[in-house]
């Protein structure tokens, strides 16, 4: 593996110490690869990754306007557009005109769309658990420690 190095054009990361970005850089492998294998189980929902991306914030942050959906997914209304428009199709997201000002719609996950979005997320973390039941008790002690250590790091650093 290459080892990684701070980028010139980053002077923030100028500070970072060799052995944080190995660790930086084995986290980063490590949760990739586990994320596309418990992902493997999306298939089973019949819905692409795209639309359960999108119909996650709805369900998990509540309805949104067309704007904050495609921010939050970091893709540009045209595109999101067209994610919620297939999800519309399946009947998993209700749209509806703003009252105030009908250029602006608001996007909510209707019960199968949050149903269909709990159950997809069950079967991922069955998958999780599946490959975590051959840690011992010690392992998966020391894995619920790292996982709360990225938590409070999560909720304490700036986007």
């Amino acid at each position: 593996m290459e080892k990684v190095k701070p980028q010139k054009d980053n002077p923030g990361n100028a500070a970072l110490r060799p052995e944080t970005l190995a660790a930086a850089d084995r986290l980063h492998s490590v949760v990739i690869h586990l994320l596309r294998r418990v992902r493997q189980q999306d298939i089973n929902s019949g819905v692409g990754p795209a639309q359960l991306s999108a119909l996650s914030v709805l369900v998990f942050a509540g309805p949104k306007t067309l704007g904050a959906l495609a921010a939050a997914e970091q893709v540009k209304p045209p595109t999101m557009s067209r994610i919620v428009a297939g999800l519309r199709r399946r009947r998993l997201v209700e749209v509806t005109r703003d009252p105030r000002d009908t250029r602006r719609t608001h996007i909510r996950s209707t019960a199968k769309g949050t149903h269909l979005l709990q159950q997809a997320r069950l079967r991922r973390i069955e998958s999780l658990a599946g490959i975590l039941s051959i840690l011992t008790s010690g392992d998966l002690a020391k894995l619920n420690q790292a996982v709360e250590i990225l938590q409070a790091l999560l909720e304490t650093s700036p986007r």
